[in-house]
């Protein structure tokens, strides 16, 4: 049994990340997730051969989520991490 099979059937996010720590993509599993996050985290990771760590929160909110952690990178990064679609209305974070 592979390690996303042990994921919930849940709403959430995910991020993926390779062997350095580097995150390749920011995800989500949302209603139409075919069994939520456990789902969501096998098929993003079939396209990314580099992804061999995951990491994923639980929560309803996964689309507000799912934007923090976008725009998190972002500002971290000045870029979407590489295996992201461009988001074209992703807002700014503001640190205080």
């Amino acid at each position: 049994m592979s390690d996303s099979e042990r994921l919930p059937a849940q709403l959430g996010v995910f991020e993926l990340g390779d062997h350095r720590g580097q995150i390749l993509q920011v995800g989500y599993a949302g209603g139409r997730s075919r069994f939520g996050l456990r789902g969501a985290v096998a098929e993003a990771a079939q396209g990314l051969a580099a992804a061999d760590r995951f990491r994923v929160e639980v929560t309803t909110a996964y689309l507000t989520r799912y934007r923090e952690l976008l725009m998190a990178y972002v500002e971290d990064h000045g870029a979407l991490p590489p295996a992201n679609a461009p988001e074209p209305s992703l807002g700014r974070l503001t640190r205080g």
